[in-house]
């Protein structure tokens, strides 16, 4: 009980970040949008973080996580495929994990998000209609190549599609990362 114990206080931050994420996946859940009271707080703890641990270093390492964790899911942002909480949301666990793990927790969302899409489309039972959906989307992407004009029309879409929101999926991916790697 007692390594156990050690080993929580060892890693209470990332034990703080899972609390955070799950916070933010119910209200994602419920609301379809990461609240800025969320994700903002998260961001800057993160850097506050990385700055006692790591110096001035850490901070730049944090730094460097954020914008490459904001970076990572913005185009999809620009053109109306999620919100900007979700890509704020990734920052903010990038802002303490750093570049790395940042990457496997993105590609771990990425394959839960499709998991759980799946899910949705199986329950719905209508494969056809997501299958024209995700091809129009597709071929828009190809063809129109204007980041505004995917916008609208995503906008446009939006209330004839089931939406996935994605703080669900990025919380399941990230805190199953941390515990697969040793971070809880």
């Amino acid at each position: 009980m007692e390594a156990y114990a050690i080993h929580l206080t060892e890693n209470w931050a990332m034990w703080a970040v899972s609390v955070t994420l799950v916070v933010a996946a119910v209200i994602d859940g419920m609301y379809l949008k990461v609240p800025n009271k969320i994700t903002y707080p998260l961001i800057v703890a993160g850097w506050i973080y990385s700055t006692a641990v790591g110096g001035w270093a850490g901070l730049g390492w944090s730094l460097a996580a954020t914008f490459f964790g904001l970076a990572l899911l913005f185009g999809l942002h620009l053109i109306g495929g999620m919100g900007a909480g979700d890509v704020k949301l990734l920052a903010g666990i990038a802002a303490f994990v750093h570049i790395e793990h940042t990457w496997y927790i993105f590609i771990a969302t990425t394959i839960v998000g499709a998991i759980m899409a799946l899910i949705q489309i199986a329950i719905s039972g209508d494969w056809t209609k997501h299958w024209m959906q995700s091809h129009a989307i597709l071929q828009e992407i190809i063809t129109v190549r204007n980041a505004d004009k995917l916008y609208d029309l995503a906008q446009e879409r939006k209330p004839r599609m089931r939406l996935l929101p994605y703080g669900i999926p990025m919380t399941v991916a990230a805190i199953g990362y941390f515990a697969f790697a040793g971070l809880l």
